[in-house]
């Protein structure tokens, strides 16, 4: 019979709950590593990971089928028949949005490792000094100094390709040799550096893809299907990286279909004792007892899951006697910037398809640049050639015309911006007083919106792209918003934030809930503000170092 009694108990597969994993047992505790969802095993089940578009039913689009049974995933580019599988059952597992916001869930092992886009970037002081400095929300307990060794730590297992710049608002990792830039965006950062005096770089993009083979992982191949599961493990998931380091230690108990409905709390103790289990199959429950918790089923999830535990002692939940919890909902705003075509290089091509192009980190509001808007954005974005498909939108007949799509086309270039959007109490998450979902239990009711800093915001991330490409020669020059949701970005943060006061804050300097300081919270939900970077190396570090003070804290026998 399997025990149900363990040293630690880490709340979902993720990337923030494979990195709990990794740090507990490798540090010789006993780990019960719960999952709501089915198990992947690396290389076996990514069934698609190999396959050529003709080897798809749909050639890998979408069927009107998939967007009746997936309303909100087809609002964007994740509803397709490639990784379907990697994305949550919207049936089953339904919210409430009182505005809309663009929910895009994994509910695996693995969960969004699997599917993520794999940019790393730092954080600096600017960032986890700015609520203070603009009198927004609260400030965050920790600086630079306080994670940076986390960084390194987190970034020389994951392994993270990039180039050294120097810039102090987006802080060096301890880097593989960068994905270089292409000819195309080469030309134009070079110029750039020109035009703007350094002050708007355009560098390679920073992101978790190996350049160099590491601890039985393969480099990268270019091959750009990293969405689909990768075989070689060369990009940083949970299943190519952390889970085979916990495992190999024998510390590691996996529990994939096992739906956490509850933390269990000892209010004599004021500790947490454990947690509640659903199969999700057999709709069995089962009681698991630990020394200490960490939550990390996404942010909106680990929430859901602290705001149904301990109702006995406040009704609002675990982690709800500062009136914070569920609220300070945030995202990053994006989908908008400009794009044009770049003349001069029709005699160059590049090779392979890489996994990322290039990053121009943020630079206003910065450096006694001031906008009437508060914190910036940074853009994504990358230079490629036009190909044979281009012919599908034309109509042409004849040699000439076939000889023409035989050849490369045009160059173009363009990026989107990624902006900062601010906390506001009014962006929360509660449960919906009705609906239940395939397990009977209740739903999210999201109600988040962004507000006037973020469209003031929006003018100059389409604006300043364009006078980039302007400045540095490129044609045709227009821009685009396609307009941007909460959610979209899927880097869902806060609504559990960190802080200095238990009054205002749910979780403390190294992400113990307040009330319960053996319950540790690592994913999104700690976010106390959301930069424009992409945030998961944060949460990776923010993880590892909190496994490593829980531990601490074990032998110390103070939890």
């Amino acid at each position: 019979m399997q025990s149900t009694t363990y040293d630690a108990i880490v709340v979902g597969s993720g990337i923030s709950g494979g990195w709990a994993a990794k740090e507990l047992t490798e540090k010789g505790l006993k780990v019960l590593l719960l999952e709501r969802g089915r198990n992947v095993e690396h290389v076996k089940d990514y069934v698609n990971a190999t396959k050529a578009p003709w080897q798809y039913p749909h050639r890998g689009g979408r069927t009107r089928a998939m967007e009746e049974d997936y309303p909100v995933l087809k609002r964007d580019y994740p509803l397709n028949e490639k990784n379907l599988a990697f994305w949550v059952n919207e049936k089953e597992s339904p919210y409430t949005e009182v505005k809309r916001f663009d929910w895009y869930r994994g509910y695996q092992v693995g969960g969004r490792s699997l599917m993520w886009g794999r940019h790393c970037y730092r954080w600096s002081d600017y960032d986890f000094e700015a609520n203070a400095k603009d009198g927004i929300a609260t400030d965050w307990p920790i600086r630079y100094k306080d994670i940076a060794p986390w960084y390194s730590h987190v970034e020389r297992h994951a392994g993270v390709s990039g180039s050294r710049e120097g810039l102090s608002q987006l802080p060096d990792s301890d880097f593989l040799p960068p994905i270089p830039l292409n000819c195309g965006e080469e030309l134009v950062a070079q110029r750039a550096v020109k035009a703007f005096g350094g002050k708007r770089r355009v560098i390679p993009g920073r992101v978790a893809n190996l350049t160099a083979a590491k601890e039985g992982r393969s480099p990268c191949q270019f091959r750009n299907a990293c969405w689909l599961g990768c075989p070689f493990g060369a990009y940083f998931s949970t299943q190519s990286s952390t889970l085979p380091a916990a495992a190999k230690t024998g510390n590691l108990t996996l529990k994939p279909w096992s739906i956490v409905s509850e933390v269990l709390y000892d209010r004599d103790k004021k500790r947490a004792t454990g947690v509640r289990v659903l199969d999700a199959v057999s709709n069995q429950t089962t009681d698991y007892q630990a020394k200490v918790v960490f939550l990390c089923a996404s942010a909106l999830n680990s929430t859901w899951l602290l705001m149904r535990s301990a109702t006995d002692v406040w009704p609002g939940g675990l982690g709800s006697s500062s009136g914070e919890l569920g609220h300070n909902l945030m995202d990053h705003h994006f989908r908008c910037g400009a794009e044009g075509t770049i003349e001069g290089l029709d005699d160059k091509y590049y090779r392979g398809r890489r996994p990322v192009g290039f990053y121009i980190p943020r630079y206003r509001n910065l450096f006694g640049d001031k906008r009437p808007y508060l914190r910036g954005f940074g853009y994504q974005g990358s230079a490629s050639r036009a190909g044979w498909s281009r012919a599908v939108k034309e109509l042409g007949v004849g040699g000439a015309f076939k000889d023409a799509m035989a050849q490369p086309g045009d160059w173009s270039i363009g990026a989107t911006a990624f902006g900062e959007m601010l906390p506001n109490h009014a962006n929360t998450v509660t449960f919906d007083p009705v609906k239940k979902d395939k397990w009977g239990l209740p739903v999210l009711r999201i109600d988040c919106a962004t507000g006037e800093n973020e469209a003031a915001m929006r003018k100059d991330m389409m604006a300043d792209m364009a006078e980039l490409l302007e400045q540095t020669g490129v044609k045709r020059v227009s821009t685009y918003d396609n307009e941007s949701f909460p959610g979209m970005g899927i880097h869902e943060m806060g609504t559990a934030r960190m802080g200095r006061d238990p009054k205002t804050s749910v979780l403390n300097a190294h992400n113990q809930v307040w009330d319960a300081p053996n319950v540790f919270v690592t994913d999104g939900a700690c976010m106390v503000s959301s930069n424009c970077v992409n945030p998961s190396l944060t949460y990776m570090a923010l993880t590892a170092r909190a496994a490593d003070f829980a531990v601490n804290e074990l032998n110390r026998r103070t939890l």
